[in-house]
């Protein structure tokens, strides 16, 4: 099933991301159930959010994979959404 991850940062935390940036693109990368993924940005261009397309057994699996991003250790999200996503073009 493919999962949504959609996580918007707590105000004024671009400094968290920056710092746990390699370690969560090592996650991502390291993970065989990431299809996509890529920061959210806002109306200056910064990073303000994560997008993450999981392909996962269920929605347990999705949360487990959200569990240990290190994004959402460091107390990055302010908000995390994870949504069944039907695929149609891509």
């Amino acid at each position: 099933m493919l999962v949504a991850l959609i996580a918007h940062d707590r105000p004024g935390a671009l400094p968290i991301r920056q710092e746990n940036r390699p370690a969560h693109v090592a996650y991502l990368k390291s993970s065989a159930v990431v299809q996509q993924a890529g920061p959210l940005l806002d109306d200056q261009g910064e990073m303000a959010g994560s997008l993450i397309v999981l392909d996962v057994a269920d929605m347990d699996a999705a949360s487990d994979w959200a569990a240990e991003d290190p994004y959402g250790k460091a107390g990055l999200f302010a908000s995390v959404q994870l949504i069944a996503w039907n695929r149609v073009i891509g």
